[in-house]
């Protein structure tokens, strides 16, 4: 089967120009270019300096600051490129653990004996301090009892679309969905790129840290053409040796796949898709959702993503 019909009203667009320089992560940006935001010159005031404080005033002020610091991402001053990339990750796993626990029905609360990390649970634990008591000695770690959330049995594969029309805040959206995949399913959890051709950043099971997977993302610059169905169908191969029950694949795209190919096909395969994609261009990922039998939503501001997810997550778990 070729790719789903054009959604009403999208139409059709000629295939997008690859990287004149031909390298994975296209080009870098001036200071000329970044200082057009208005914030810049007291977050950056000059070259090699990112004044984290002035970087936090301005995302208090106004969440979509956290834009600039994307662009910073791919700074041609490889200092600030640096910090950028480290505060920037960060973020992203901040916002990322702060929404672990909304999902309900995709992590629950469980007892754990002898546990070094967790809320303490001091109804669980009396016995074991009384125990210690008795016995004349201190209490120690395997006396008490915490509380920490269980993950239930899910698989995820992170699908992201770095071709050109997926530059800026929306790969700053795609390493917030990472890095809370990465935090609700530590052992099986993939992440790839693609464009013209597939990229596996982390593989299912790995040792590669959720920073590094947020920092590799974060480097990336939009480039490329959209070949959505050999996507997909490297997304489904990471979790076919997944032990997990439940496997979801999360794509974050625009979902104009640029080539006549079996798109549709290769959604439908799958045993669960999730969709993210652009506020603001998202017919295109509407439209293949609805036709796939997949959830769908829109993303305005990158680390909104997080939240966006555990809701599409939860969708299928209650319903």
């Amino acid at each position: 089967m070729t790719s789903p019909p054009a959604a009403p009203g999208a139409g059709g667009r000629p295939p997008r120009p690859k990287s004149k320089t031909g390298r994975p992560d296209g080009g870098t940006t001036g200071r000329r270019e970044l200082a057009r935001h208005a914030r810049f010159a007291e977050i950056s005031p000059e070259v090699g300096v990112l004044d984290e404080r002035a970087m936090s005033q301005a995302l208090a002020d106004d969440p979509a600051a956290f834009e600039l610091l994307a662009a910073m991402t791919t700074a041609t001053d490889e200092n600030l490129r640096a910090a950028a990339i480290r505060l920037s990750a960060s973020i992203v796993l901040e916002r990322a653990r702060a929404g672990r626990p909304s999902m309900r029905g995709i992590s629950r609360l469980r007892p754990v004996r002898g546990a070094a990390d967790g809320d303490l649970d001091i109804d669980a634990s009396i016995e074991g301090v009384s125990a210690a008591r008795s016995e004349a000695r201190p209490v120690a770690v395997e006396d008490l009892t915490t509380v920490q959330w269980a993950k239930a049995p899910t698989a995820f594969a992170v699908v992201v679309d770095r071709s050109g029309s997926m530059s800026g805040p929306r790969l700053a959206a795609a390493a917030t969905v990472a890095a809370a995949c990465a935090l609700r399913a530590p052992r099986e959890h993939a992440v790839l790129s693609f464009a013209g051709t597939v990229e596996v950043i982390r593989p299912l099971v790995s040792d590669i840290t959720p920073a590094a997977v947020a920092g590799r993302l974060l480097r990336m610059r939009g480039h490329g053409v959209t070949r959505l169905a050999t996507a997909l169908k490297a997304a489904g191969e990471q979790l076919t040796p997944a032990r997990a029950r439940r496997r979801v694949v999360i794509l974050l795209s625009d979902c104009r796949s640029t080539d006549e190919d079996d798109t549709l096909a290769a959604a439908r395969a799958l045993p669960e898709l999730v969709i993210l994609a652009p506020d603001g261009d998202h017919e295109q990922a509407a439209h293949l959702a609805g036709l796939a039998g997949a959830r769908w939503a829109a993303i305005e501001h990158p680390l909104d993503a997080s939240a966006a997810l555990d809701r599409l997550l939860e969708t299928r778990v209650t319903a």
